[in-house]
């Protein structure tokens, strides 16, 4: 019996003391770049998701017409799940025809399949084409807003609301993103490779040559390696863009938000994708996996776990700084339940100039919480 004791004792303790997990603040420290002309900026590396550089990333402005990034990539998802495909033929409602600004001037009624229309937005910025598409992939156009609002929650945009598909902002009252924001979406947007099919376009046209496409991406026909993405441009927004672009298998991405011209708009962009080509480069990380130990799971219905390397196939560094050091904080112990992909800790790498970024190690199974009545009945039945 006062075996039974003992261990009802020390397994009540075990309740007594909940665990803490601490994160690691990596933020970017970069001075101002003096070449900047814009509201807000932010350079990404897409490959990574890293921010290079940011200044005023959060503010909420008016995203004009970089808001299609958004359109363009629920229309992708949507070829990809095979609900829609690029043949389907559109049929242009009242309201997509009654937009204003860039337009490839539906008429009521006219049908164009969803890969004119599609590249109808990607290259003439068309407003009117922008609507017909978010119609047809989400039944209406509050039905594909909504959508694309519950997108940007899913992928972390925290300050962001849509109330259109096309960025039209004459009317709206709480349409905004934030450079962010715009470029994580863009991100997600240039994992569709096929997506290039259609940015790298400079000059096309439609209705069998009667209706002419201009990229409104003038650094398609300027910039060395550009990919895409978007321009957007209102008197309340000023002039925007959403610039990507590859060299030497690294891919960048520059939002820049608010210029007061559209050469400062295309400037700006190209500076800073120089900066990023200029300063930085991947590196693929080694990782020793004999310091990855077990966590001891308190609770559980498994008594270890092995923690898992979240899914890392390259780091951005700055360049000549392919020196680094391997910091594992792994967990001792942790309490029961945990999810698949919880965190167990995290490995800091570290360079010649400090902290490069923290890869998270997760738990790669479910483990449940076990209840003290199951494991007193299961000590009992042991005796």
């Amino acid at each position: 019996m006062k075996k039974i004791i003992s261990s009802l004792l020390i397994l009540i303790m075990c309740f007594s003391f909940p665990l803490s997990v601490f994160a690691e603040d990596n933020t970017n420290d970069t001075e101002k770049l003096d070449f900047v002309e814009a509201k807000s900026v932010v350079l990404m590396c897409m490959d990574t998701g890293e921010v290079l550089y940011a200044d005023n990333e959060y503010e909420h402005l008016s995203p004009a017409s970089v808001t299609k990034i958004m359109t363009i990539l629920l229309v992708l998802e949507a070829l990809d799940s095979k609900k829609i495909n690029l043949t389907d033929k559109v049929s242009a409602s009242s309201e997509a025809i009654s937009m204003g600004g860039s337009q490839i001037w539906l008429e009521l009624g006219e049908t164009m399949t969803v890969e004119e229309l599609l590249k109808a937005v990607v290259v003439a910025s068309a407003n009117d084409a922008c609507t017909a598409l978010g119609e047809y992939v989400g039944g209406s156009s509050t039905g594909f807003v909504n959508m694309m609002n519950e997108k940007a929650k899913e992928l972390g945009c925290e300050n962001t609301n849509f109330e259109n598909c096309n960025g039209l902002d004459d009317t709206v009252t709480n349409h905004y993103s934030c450079a962010y924001d715009l470029a994580l979406i863009t991100r997600e947007v240039m994992k569709h490779s096929d997506i290039e099919k259609y940015t790298s376009i400079w000059l096309d046209s439609l209705r069998d040559g009667k209706t002419e496409l201009n990229n409104t991406n003038k650094m398609v026909n300027t910039y060395n390696g550009i990919t895409g993405l978007k321009t957007g441009t209102t008197s309340n927004a000023g002039f925007c863009i959403s610039a990507t672009a590859r060299r030497d298998n690294m891919n960048l991405c520059a939002v820049v938000l608010g210029s007061e011209t559209s050469d400062k708009r295309f400037d700006t962009a190209a500076k800073l994708l120089d900066w990023g080509f200029s300063n930085y480069e991947l590196a693929k990380p080694e990782f020793d996996e004999k310091q990855i130990t077990p966590v001891k799971v308190l609770m559980g219905d498994i008594k270890t776990v092995t923690p898992q390397i979240s899914e890392v196939s390259s780091i951005t560094v700055k360049k000549g700084d392919k020196e680094f050091s391997y910091n594992y904080n792994i967990h001792k112990k942790i309490e029961a339940p945990i999810s698949k992909g919880d965190s167990l800790g995290h490995i800091d790498i570290v360079g010649e100039q400090g902290l490069i970024t923290s890869v998270e190690v997760v738990s790669p199974v479910d483990i449940s919480r076990v209840s003290l009545k199951s494991i007193f009945f299961k000590i009992l039945k042991n005796i």
